[in-house]
């Protein structure tokens, strides 16, 4: 039987408040167990939570970017449960109204682009975390991520396949991070999912029964995690065994899932209305305002491109998979430069000296008009395309120092005169006998051979094109080569 992959997403994303949700203990990533607790976060009696007004506002712009409807009201419920990390007994979450509800996500993939809708987001603090030491019967605790603000983004069950999961996920990614809202830094935890899945027959309507797993925080780990999850499912289903509705975790190493428990379901939470919070008003100039710090998100800009500029699919998706960068290639179009130029060094160049530099683009000493000044200095002649890029801009990287500064200094201006860029052919053919015999017995790679190394005789600065045209000229003349190793 062919059986049809049913996937829902509870991505939890970490909001980029300085404090907490109901307190102002910090959210630093890293700082010493239980150092930034207080009674709040500890769950101490007589403590009452104050909410975090920076997160109310985050979640309602968030919500603005994935297309939910932002209610007028939105209240706070107790979520019950007994563990370790969560003193209180209980989580402050919210259960049936949610602040921010339906939206949807556009998600590219191979196959053409798919829409995945939001059911709901909703703002709830997290837990603290248990660290396991070793082969020891006890276990350590550490409170500091207790009260942190989480928002919940929790879709629709349409999405079909482990490889689309992942793909919706990035896409969440990359959409509160244009938001501003959130880091979402899946190695520090600040965005984690839990995933729901479950097969059917294809061409069915009902759902079959799903099976959660927790707490991935990783892109591939969501995939290999369902991946895997998809097969164990259909074999059991192939062999007539009942699939039992629990939660499961992943183990990344073995590449398979294990059972945790048996799923609880929302009576087992015993929710109830927030004592100590009242209901919160959100009103129609905040989220005017709010919608106006949204802006053009990921997939609107990489269209934009495409069709303004002239880019490939490819290249503008790179060039929009972050903010920054994107507003860095805008700066440098601005100043009247070719997209297409200004992309190509974005994306090669710059980003690769990022990449081996490990700062981000803002950290860049280069600014866009840095930039645009050297694209304007190849399109002029000053400087070849290979020097601009091997010596002239790590040169710029490094010291912040303009390009016609570099080239001064470090000697690399073009040379573009005629008869320096003959002699140096002249030269390189006389210095590379075979190569002109090979060229003679219509080796026609020979050619490239003694470009090479006529551009090392004039040290890299030769005009690629003068020095092409000069040396085709001087080995098709008759006795140009056996001229040139005279001379």
């Amino acid at each position: 039987m062919e059986y049809e992959t049913v996937i829902g997403l509870e991505t939890h994303v970490q909001l980029g408040t300085r404090s907490k949700l109901f307190c102002s203990c910090p959210t630093d990533f890293g700082g010493e167990p239980n150092s930034q607790t207080c009674p709040v976060c500890l769950g101490l009696p007589g403590v009452l939570p104050v909410l975090n007004g920076k997160a109310l506002e985050y979640a309602v712009t968030a919500g603005l970017a994935l297309g939910c409807r932002i209610p007028e009201t939105t209240k706070f419920d107790r979520k019950h449960y007994y563990y370790p990390d969560l003193p209180k007994n209980y989580q402050i979450s919210q259960y049936d109204r949610p602040v921010c509800v339906g939206g949807a996500v556009e998600v590219e993939t191979p196959d053409g682009a798919i829409r995945i809708r939001i059911t709901r987001a909703h703002l709830e603090e997290d837990a603290g975390k248990l660290v396991h030491q070793g082969d020891s019967p006890t276990s350590g605790v550490d409170l500091n991520r207790t009260g942190i603000p989480l928002l919940e983004i929790v879709s629709e069950p349409d999405i079909r396949s482990p490889r689309n999961a992942r793909l919706y996920l990035e896409a969440i990614r990359q959409i509160m991070r244009y938001a501003g809202v959130s880091e979402c830094n899946m190695e520090q935890g600040s965005l984690r999912c839990d995933a729901n899945i479950s097969l059917r027959p294809a061409g069915a309507e009902e759902l079959g029964t799903k099976v959660e797993i927790k707490n991935m925080n990783s892109f591939a780990h969501v995939e290999g995690a369902l991946a895997y999850e998809e097969k164990r499912q259909a074999k059991a289903l192939e062999k007539g065994e009942e699939i039992v509705q629990e939660t499961r975790l992943y183990d990344a190493e073995a590449g398979t899932t294990r059972s945790m428990r048996t799923k609880e379901y929302a009576d087992d939470y015993r929710y109830f209305p927030e004592p100590d919070l009242p209901e919160f008003h959100i009103s129609e100039e905040m989220i005017k305002r709010l919608k106006g710090c949204v802006g053009e998100l990921p997939l609107e800009r990489k269209r934009r491109y495409m069709s303004e500029y002239g880019l490939s699919d490819y290249d503008a998706g790179v060039l929009t998979g972050e903010k920054p960068v994107a507003e860095y290639f805008e700066k440098i179009v601005e100043t009247g430069a070719d997209a297409k130029k200004a992309c190509n060094w974005v994306t090669q160049d710059i980003l690769r000296v990022l990449g081996e530099k490990k700062i981000a683009i803002g950290e860049l000493k280069v600014r866009p008009k840095g930039v645009a000044e050297l694209l304007d200095l190849i399109e002029a002649g000053r400087v070849n395309n290979t020097l601009a890029r091997n010596r002239v801009f790590p040169k710029m990287a490094e010291s912040g120092a303009a390009a016609s500064e570099v080239i001064e200094k470090e000697g690399l201006a073009q040379v573009s005169d005629d008869a320096a860029i003959e002699e140096g052919c002249r030269e390189a053919i006389g210095a590379n006998p075979k190569a002109l015999e090979d060229y003679r017995n219509g080796k026609k790679n020979a050619v490239q051979f003694l470009f090479g190394q006529a551009m090392r005789v004039l040290k890299g600065k030769g005009n690629p094109q003068a020095v092409r045209k000069a040396l085709e000229r001087l080995l098709s003349e008759e006795g140009g080569g056996q001229n040139a190793g005279r001379g």
